[in-house]
């Protein structure tokens, strides 16, 4: 009699444990996932918001830098009279000091330039101005201590009045008590040049205003003449 082997049992054995182990394993793995629930989702955390650095606001230059372009600019002479350029390392005034009587704007005054006239006492101050450009109105806010800083003790905006001189707009102000009498102020502007004048003779203000840059005056539209209307004249009669 032949017995077989109890041995060749045991991989028919194995694989069925092995079929079974697999299927176990398929129905585990064909049950749907839990969802996650609110609680157990990582809380998301965002990164702190970047603050803006603030632009640096402009100061009071108190250090004269030469600006030869600035000095070229004013004339030798007005009306007969000698117009001096002080050279800038033999006068103590800077942009930053004038800067006072400006505000804001006077911040950005870059470099100044100082002339004046002997005799009839002139004074002209000019100053650079960092972009942006500046209009004349623009300089409406700082017409009163503009006039006190040069010595018009009135701090009264509306003693100045906005005129046009040599075609360029301008803001001027006559004399008061605490000046010599025919003094006139002037400020205005070319967009990158602020200039302040005062002066006892008028005629020597206007001679340096009309060769300074400036801010043109607009030119007034015409006003359309209207065509005179003719009435028809009545025809002869006929009428023997």
């Amino acid at each position: 009699m032949t017995f077989s082997r109890p041995a060749s049992l045991r991989p028919a054995g194995a694989a069925s444990l092995v079929l079974a182990a697999a299927m176990a394993t398929a129905s585990c793995s064909s049950a749907p996932s839990p969802t996650p629930t609110a609680e157990s989702r990582p809380a998301l955390t965002s990164g702190p918001t970047p603050t803006p650095s603030p632009t640096a606001e402009p100061t009071p230059r108190f250090t004269n830098e030469p600006d030869p372009d600035l000095e070229a600019l004013i004339p030798t002479e007005a009306a007969g009279a000698t117009v001096v350029v002080a050279p800038s390392d033999e006068f103590a005034i800077t942009p930053g000091d004038i800067a006072v009587a400006f505000g804001d704007l006077g911040n950005r005054f870059s470099s100044l330039v100082v002339a004046y006239v002997v005799k009839p006492r002139t004074t002209l101050y000019a100053m650079r101005v960092d972009p942006p450009e500046v209009a004349t109105d623009d300089l409406e806010p700082y017409l009163a201590t503009a006039g006190r800083y040069v010595g018009i003790a009135g701090l009264h905006p509306e003693a100045w009045e906005r005129a046009v001189v040599e075609g360029m707009r301008v803001w001027t102000r006559p004399e008061d008590n605490a000046t010599v009498a025919g003094t006139h102020l002037y400020t205005w502007s070319s967009g990158d040049i602020v200039f302040l004048l005062i002066g006892v003779d008028d005629a020597v203000n206007r001679a340096i205003i009309e060769q300074l840059p400036g801010e043109p005056a607009p030119t007034p539209t015409p006003v359309p003449s209207s065509s005179p209307t003719t009435s028809a004249e009545p025809s002869a009669s006929s009428e023997d």
